[in-house]
Formats: C-alpha cells, sequence, structure tokens
C-alpha cells in the first residue's frame, strides 16, 4: 500500500474515559475482528487488565477502512491512563502522527488528559477530539465541550460527540482519522531506518520486536543489524500486527509491524533502539523516546534463596515485554541475594509483582519502597541513594538532598478545602490555583516525592469522592532533613524494613511501624523486643509477649521455693533460647509500612 494511503494513530486519555471501548467499535465499524472473536475491551489481553479494568500494556493493531473509495490503512495503538503507565504513551506517540483525544462527558477534563495532551503536542500530532459517554445520564455535554475548545483552541462542532458503549456517533471518526492525520513522512528508497517502540518475549520464538519504519523498507531474509548493540540478525519472518501475527514479505515505509529474527537473549532488545540495513546502513538512530526515569525503588528477592539466577532469567524477559522497569543486583542481610528494582509508581511496582506470580509463576518478597536521593559528603563526593542500607554514616554526611515533583491537581471545588490540608500535611506548597469552571478548581503544588509515593493517591481519591484526578512531573532536587529509620528485632537490625524518612516524621512513623509489626509478628518462646531507632537513639518500643507453658501445673500443694525454683530454671533457658533464637518476619510485615493507617 502508498504511503499516503497510511495512518498511524493512539488513543489518548485520562483513566477511565473510555479508551478501550472506543477501540472496540473501530475494530467492529472496519470488520478488523469477526462477531465471533468480539468482547469487551479485546486489546486488553492480559487477565490483570479485564479484573483490574485499567490498560496497562499498549496495544497495536492494524484496520483498513475504505474512504471515498480508496483503501487506508490505520494503525491504532491503544494506551494506558493511569499516571503510572504513561512511559508506555510516551513509546506509544513517538510512533504515531495523529491521536484520539478521549474525555468522559460526566467528569469533564482530567490532570492526566492534559498531560497526555501536552506530550502529544510535543511530538507534532495532530489531535482530534472526542467527547465520550454522552448516553450517561449525568453527562454535561455543553459544559465539557468548552472544556475541550478552551485546551485545544478548537471550535464546538470538531469535537465528535459519541458514545463508544452504544457505537453512536463513533462511524464519522474513521472518516475523520483519514482527512485529519497526516501521512506518515519517508523516504522509500533512502536506507532503512525503523524505531522499536515495543517488544514480546515469545519462549518458542524468541524475542518478537514491534517497530515503525520510517525510511526504507524491511524485507524477510534481509540481514540487519541493532543500533545500539551493533548485533547483526538475519530476518526470519515480518508482518503486520492484527489481533494475531500476520507473516508478510515487505513492510514498507511509513508502517507498523513485526520481526522475529530468532534473538533468545533478552538484553539484546532495546526498545527505542534503531533497525538498519547490515548492507547500506544508515548515518544515525532515530531519536527515539526519552529514557525512562524510575521514581520509586524495591528490594526483591526469591522467596526460596536459591531461585536468584531463575529470577534474573525471569527478570530480564520481564523487562522486554515492560520497558519502564529497572533493575539490578543487590544483597541483603536478612533476606540475601536479590534485585533492586526501579517502579514508574506503586501501582507499577503492585502490578509488576502480580505478573511475575501469574506469567512466570516466580512468587517474590518485596521490601519497603523508597524513592531515590542524592547524599553530599563532606569529601563533596555526590552519592545516589536508592537504599536505606547505602547511607554514608551520619558524621560523614553534609546535606541531604530529595526529588521534588509539580503536582497537579483537578477537582471539584467543594472538596477545595480537605484536599489543601492533605497537601500540607504532606510538606507540599501552593504554586497557583484557577479556576477552570465555576465548580472546578485546578490546584498545582511543588511537593517531595517520598510524600506521595505510598498512599497519596488512595487519599486524594478518598478525601475527593472519586473525583480528584492527579498528575505530576519531576521538577528537580532539594535539601531535606533525612534521617535513616532502623528498625531492630530482638535486637537485631531488620535491613530490609530500614526507610529513609524526614526528621519531623520519624517519631510517629517509628511509633506506628512498631505497633504494626507486634500485631503481625507471629509469637515465639521468648519475648521478641521491636525497636525503632534512628543511630544508636531507640525512639519506640513494643514488645511481642512470649508463649507461656504453665511450668508448675504439677506443683499443686508443697512449698512455693518449689514452684520458684522451676520458674528460674525456666527463666534461664528462655534467656538462652533468646540469644540464639531468630525471628520469622512475614512478608506482610514488609508492606505493612504502605498500609499503615488501615
Amino acid at each position: 500500500m502508498e504511503m499516503k494511503n497510511i495512518r498511524n494513530f493512539c488513543i489518548i486519555a485520562h483513566i477511565d474515559h473510555g479508551k478501550s471501548t472506543l477501540a472496540d467499535r473501530l475494530l467492529e465499524l472496519t470488520q478488523t475482528l469477526g462477531a465471533r472473536d468480539m468482547e469487551n475491551q479485546v486489546l486488553d489481553d492480559m487477565d490483570l487488565e479485564k479484573e483490574k479494568g485499567i490498560t496497562i500494556k499498549s496495544h497495536a493493531i492494524q484496520m483498513v477502512h475504505t474512504f471515498k473509495g480508496e483503501q487506508y490503512r490505520l494503525n491504532l495503538i491503544d494506551t494506558p491512563g493511569h499516571v503510572d503507565f504513561s512511559y508506555e504513551v510516551s513509546r506509544s506517540i513517538a510512533s504515531c502522527e495523529g491521536a484520539l483525544l478521549v474525555v468522559d462527558a460526566s467528569q469533564g477534563v482530567q490532570a492526566q488528559t492534559i498531560s497526555n495532551l501536552y506530550m502529544a503536542i510535543d511530538h507534532g500530532l495532530e489531535i482530534i477530539p472526542v467527547l465520550n459517554k454522552i448516553d450517561m445520564e449525568s453527562a454535561q455535554v455543553e459544559v465539557v465541550t468548552d472544556e475541550i475548545c478552551d485546551l485545544l483552541g478548537c471550535a464546538p462542532e470538531d469535537v465528535f460527540k459519541i458514545s463508544a458503549r452504544t457505537g453512536e456517533g463513533v462511524a464519522p471518526i474513521l472518516d475523520a482519522i483519514v482527512e485529519r492525520i497526516p501521512a506518515p513522512k519517508g523516504d522509500p528508497d533512502a536506507p532503512l531506518q525503523a524505531l522499536i517502540f515495543d517488544s514480546v518475549f515469545n519462549s518458542f520464538r524468541g524475542v518478537i520486536a514491534y517497530f515503525k519504519v520510517k525510511n526504507g523498507c524491511i524485507r524477510k531474509g534481509d540481514k540487519v543489524k541493532f543500533f545500539a548493540t551493533g548485533k547483526e540478525y538475519e530476518i526470519e519472518e515480518t508482518g503486520v500486527l492484527k489481533m494475531k501475527l500476520i507473516p508478510s514479505a515487505e513492510i514498507g515505509c511509513g508502517d507498523v509491524g513485526y520481526v522475529i529474527t530468532g534473538i533468545k537473549s533478552a538484553t539484546e532488545v532495546k526498545v527505542g533502539d534503531t533497525i538498519t540495513h547490515v548492507q547500506n546502513p544508515c548515518t544515525t538512530a532515530i531519536a527515539g523516546f526519552e529514557e525512562v526515569k524510575p521514581m520509586v525503588f524495591a528490594g526483591m528477592y526469591p522467596v526460596q534463596a536459591d531461585k536468584f539466577e531463575e529470577l534474573r532469567a525471569v527478570l530480564e524477559k520481564f523487562q522486554l515485554n515492560d520497558a519502564s522497569f529497572v533493575y539490578e543486583p543487590e544483597s541483603s542481610l536478612a533476606l540475601g541475594s536479590g534485585f533492586r528494582c526501579g517502579f514508574l509508581g506503586l501501582l507499577h511496582l503492585e502490578i509488576v509483582q502480580e505478573r511475575l506470580f501469574r506469567e512466570f509463576d516466580m512468587d517474590v518478597i518485596t521490601t519497603v519502597p523508597n524513592v531515590s536521593y542524592k547524599v553530599f559528603t563532606m569529601q563533596n563526593e555526590v552519592i545516589d541513594v536508592h537504599n536505606p542500607s547505602g547511607m554514608p554514616a551520619p558524621t560523614l554526611i553534609d546535606h541531604i538532598e530529595e526529588p521534588y515533583i509539580r503536582a497537579q491537581i483537578i477537582s471539584k471545588s467543594e472538596f477545595f478545602g480537605p484536599i489543601m490540608k492533605l497537601c500540607l500535611d504532606r510538606r507540599g506548597t501552593l504554586v497557583s490555583q484557577h479556576y477552570i469552571t465555576a465548580d472546578r478548581v485546578e490546584l498545582n503544588y511543588d511537593m517531595p516525592l517520598s510524600e506521595i509515593v505510598f498512599d497519596f493517591y488512595d487519599k486524594l481519591k478518598t478525601i475527593s469522592k472519586g473525583y480528584a484526578s492527579f498528575d505530576y512531573h519531576i521538577t528537580g532536587y532539594r535539601p531535606a532533613r533525612l534521617v535513616r529509620l532502623d528498625i531492630l528485632l530482638n535486637g537485631e537490625p531488620a535491613d530490609a524494613l530500614s526507610t529513609l524518612i524526614h526528621e519531623d516524621n520519624a517519631y510517629t512513623f517509628g511509633r506506628r511501624m512498631c505497633e504494626k509489626l507486634k500485631e503481625l509478628i507471629p509469637r515465639q518462646q521468648f519475648d521478641i523486643p521491636i525497636q525503632a531507632a534512628i543511630g544508636a537513639k531507640i525512639i519506640a518500643r513494643e514488645t511481642v509477649k512470649q508463649v507461656r507453658k504453665d511450668v508448675t501445673a504439677k506443683c499443686y500443694g508443697g512449698d512455693v521455693t518449689r514452684k520458684r525454683k522451676l520458674l528460674e530454671k525456666q527463666k534461664e533457658g528462655k534467656k538462652r533460647m533468646r540469644q540464639i533464637g531468630t525471628v520469622q518476619v512475614p512478608q506482610s510485615a514488609f508492606m505493612a509500612v504502605l498500609k499503615l493507617d488501615s
């Protein structure tokens, strides 16, 4: 097919505004799927996506649409909406020329809508605004249309008003995609340049890379090399992305497809890399999307210590499927050998843990998540600390800087007070506020990233009855008064429970942590002291009482000294047991820190 008849576009929106449902209707209208294969959220192919009702992975699929007697090939990428998966969105946007911006008629423009829109505008994409859920009783069609027009500077008649659930008003969108989104630009005769925007691992065929051709074309049997690694391969199979992979002899300029080269090692394929020919290579790689910056770090350890190498192999394969996930080896006194993993947020951490268990049958222990800090030492060195155990001694530290974010919160004005209190409690400073409409307000706060990592998003949703939307981006590092809080069990530091925390919050956090661990650690035959300490100073303590056996039961009657002698003997035994006894910490204790308020 000629390049002028190809359209590459993605669907962007805030979470739960109907992206995947709209994708279903477009697939039905272009008859890409038969009625037998059709189901709700057909592109969300993970069980986890269907259970949680969210899109986790971007999904690419090809459709054919006839417009004014000509056939057009439409390459659609359905993207996630949650802030934790914005990296998936950035990769999709890098491989498209246009985007459908979907807004919920009952919810209006929300934080992630604006964030994804700016990302698309930065890449020069053509935006088609779509107002969804107009069939709902709570829909405010005129009000939300005005919001979209203010945001995009377009006329009200340019906004498509649809119901993706019923299919009302969806058909004209296909014509608009052909008319308004430009065809891809490129030179079919130039040396091959193709951008890898996603990859998956197949245990039979090796690594399958998804790409978009910018210049040249790619054929079965071609000798190609990957720019980042410099390794050369022969193409065993190439083809197009439908619901299944459909082999094709050639993928032309501007088109999207997949390639199988028999790569078995997951580390040889980098998302964002450029594919080119060995014989006639291009001179420069495609300027892909930005490098991923993990926001939250946590340790992952195999439940059985001998499964370390197996966990390494699983994480290599998993990283292919989720390019925003990063990891490096580390070891812990309490848990042995494992990996320090970087995530985009707490939901991302939860999803990764669940996917490792479901897709690879790998059960892992996850330590307390924390963010990355910059430690400036007395010797004028700067150390990046991702883990509390990597913190230098307090006498060597000059000062510590922590990452700050600019948080954008959009909510109904009736929740203005509680949201301001929540942000101030989390050390936030108000930057600006303005009313989008009479009853919707946008707040911008500067806050430490460590304060939003745990339960900020959940609390925000609770106090705003689900109406507030939240988005953020990193603004830089600022000095902070941080201390390392250690938890001691039976006098031994449990390094997996250590955390870096602001000095003002250390006492209350330590006390609550001790109380929570007292509930979770099973009783043993000796007292277990649980202590929270900053350096050598103990700031809180709880004790898990021993399980006692009544040794004096057989001493009915007789002299009291016999009972005392037995109790003293038991006391000696308990003291000896305590010296050699180890405390088993359940997995729930490591995650307890996240749910201290529940």
